[in-house]
């Protein structure tokens, strides 16, 4: 298995190309899904917080007479 992953790595790299160390696990996971998750929610609170004035004066007509 070991040969088969580094004649994959070989095949896969360009050339002059320098890996690093991989990537952790918790590193993988905070990168990918914590760090969009936190952007995401930080966006959709900004977005909430600015349009909540809006919704307010839009709801103070509830009937006509």
């Amino acid at each position: 298995m070991n040969m088969f992953t580094s004649v994959l790595n070989r095949i896969t790299q360009e050339d002059g190309s320098l890996p690093g160390e991989p990537l952790g696990t918790f590193k993988g996971l905070l990168y990918f899904v914590g760090a969009p998750t936190l952007i995401f929610l930080v966006i959709t609170g900004v977005v909430l917080l600015s349009t909540a004035d809006r919704k307010a004066k839009r709801s103070t007509l509830t009937r006509i007479e």
